[in-house]
C-alpha cells in the first residue's frame, strides 16, 4: 500500500519560511519592547498567514490549522499592542482586562480545531489529509 504525499511548491515553502522570520521578529520585538518593529511585523506576519490558509483550502486539515494560526497571530498581535500602549491591565469589568480580549481570537482558533478534530475528521475518515 502506498501512502499519499503532500508536497509544497518551493515558492510556497519559501514564503512559509519567511513567515516564520517575520513572526520571530514580531515576538522578539514584543519581548524587547521595540514598538515600531513589533507593530510593523504584524502586517507581513498576518498577511502571509492568511495567504497560506487560502492556498491550502483544498485540504481541510491544513486550512483549519492555518486558520487557527491566523487567529493565534491576531490574538498575539492584539496582546502585544495592548502591552505596548499600556492598556492591557485596564479593567473592563470584574477581573477582565483589555488583555483578556485576546481570548476571543484564541478561542476562535480552538473552535476551528475542535470542529476539525471532533466533527469533520470523524465524519470523513477516508479523505486523504496531511495530518
Amino acid at each position: 500500500m502506498s501512502k499519499a504525499n503532500y508536497s509544497i511548491p518551493v515558492k510556497f515553502r519559501k514564503m512559509e519560511n519567511l513567515h516564520i522570520v517575520f513572526w520571530l521578529f514580531k515576538d522578539i520585538s514584543w519581548c524587547m519592547v521595540w514598538k515600531p518593529l513589533g507593530i510593523a511585523m504584524i502586517f507581513p506576519t498576518l498577511v502571509i498567514a492568511v495567504i497560506i490558509a487560502l492556498r491550502t483550502k483544498q485540504f481541510m486539515s491544513e486550512v483549519c490549522h492555518n486558520l487557527s494560526i491566523v487567529f493565534w497571530i491576531s490574538a498575539n498581535s492584539y496582546w502585544m499592542i495592548s502591552e505596548f500602549f499600556q492598556f492591557d491591565s485596564l479593567v473592563i469589568f470584574g477581573t477582565f482586562t483589555y488583555k483578556h480580549i485576546a481570548l476571543i481570537p484564541f478561542i476562535i482558533g480552538i473552535l476551528i480545531l475542535g470542529y476539525y478534530y471532533l466533527w469533520w475528521r470523524p465524519r470523513n475518515p477516508d479523505v486523504l489529509e496531511t495530518m
